[in-house]
């Protein structure tokens, strides 16, 4: 989703203010509910927040992050108490999406929102492509594994071995993947009995 599409549908977005009750923090959600934004108020921080496209909290001085962690699926905006390194660690430790830095200005609250959207968009892509590619590799070792269960069962080429498997695969309307699945799983019963027929 491109960041014109966040403007659009920003009377959709749900946002959590973690943030004390104090001027900033009443000023923040003021600005958040004149920009269209559903806004729900949590103080003090709780591991378990209701679903919600975006969270602003605040790292106060000594920050307390620990809250933060990787349950909470939704773009992060810091809202920093100052710039100091303690402070500028912890942000970099919430893995925020943007920033704020009390006090807060009207003026950058919507586009440290849909900078942390976008972000956490293009993460959630990139997630995504990751995943994707894992399960690929790990079919293609799926695969190289049955192949050289059939080349040895069979005496068979390693080309002819991966043949076999496709048309299987073919004639039973299933991916080669879920043949080379079952092939090793066949392959670990005949060795599981084969173990047991030594033991005795």
């Amino acid at each position: 989703m491109s960041s014109e599409s966040f403007i659009q549908n920003l009377r959709k977005m749900r946002v959590i203010v973690v943030h004390p009750g104090d001027t900033d923090g009443e000023d923040l959600v003021r600005q958040l509910k004149r920009i269209g934004c559903q806004v729900e108020f949590v103080w003090p921080p709780n591991t378990v927040l209701p679903p919600a496209d975006a969270v602003f909290f605040l790292i106060g001085d000594p920050p307390d992050i620990s809250w933060v962690g990787l349950n909470i699926d939704a773009a992060l905006v810091a809202v920093l108490d100052s710039e100091s390194p303690t402070l500028l660690k912890a942000l970099l430790d919430s893995n925020a999406h943007a920033v704020l830095v009390r006090p807060l200005r009207p003026a950058g609250v919507l586009s440290s929102l849909v900078l942390a959207l976008s972000l956490r968009a293009y993460e959630q892509r990139l997630i995504g492509k990751a995943s994707k590619i894992e399960e690929t590799l790990k079919a293609r070792r799926e695969i190289e594994k049955a192949t050289r269960i059939i080349m040895a069962m069979r005496n068979m080429s390693e080309g002819d071995a991966y043949q076999f498997i496709r048309k299987q695969a073919t004639a039973k309307r299933v991916s080669t993947s879920a043949i080379a699945k079952s092939i090793i799983s066949a392959q670990e019963v005949l060795d599981g009995l084969d173990l047991q027929r030594t033991a005795e």
